[in-house]
């Protein structure tokens, strides 16, 4: 794996895992939930967010994983973004999820290959 996927992996990694237990355990994330009118939502979210690392992780030794889990990574932000654009939060609000979800689709473009080598 080249040093320009390594890079953005270990970042998306690293948000995922935070961004996601942040979710499952923090109250204001409970508010936040609330807020998006989606409080049904937030414990199922965070577990995706920290499969989806976890996903990333086994990718260093499974590489197929990587895209996947990148994917379902780009879903998950792409969902997230309309939410706020839904709820009519400020633009800068979206830039989180939306720098992740072009994150993660660099992923999957730059693993893709690890999928369907022949």
């Amino acid at each position: 794996m080249k040093l320009s996927e390594q890079v953005p992996q270990v970042i998306s990694i690293a948000a995922f895992l935070f961004y996601g237990l942040l979710c499952l355990f923090s109250e204001k994330t409970v508010l936040e939930f609330k807020r998006y009118g989606l409080p049904g939502f937030r414990k199922l979210t965070g577990a995706l967010e920290v499969a989806g690392a976890l996903g990333l992780i086994v990718g260093y030794f499974y590489p197929p994983l990587s895209f996947f889990s990148a994917l379902g990574l780009v879903i998950l932000m792409f969902m997230g973004m309309m939410v706020r654009i839904k709820i009519r939060d400020p633009w800068i609000a979206l830039l989180p999820a939306f720098s992740l979800f072009l994150l993660n689709l660099y992923l999957c473009f730059t693993s893709i290959h690890q999928v369907f080598k022949s």
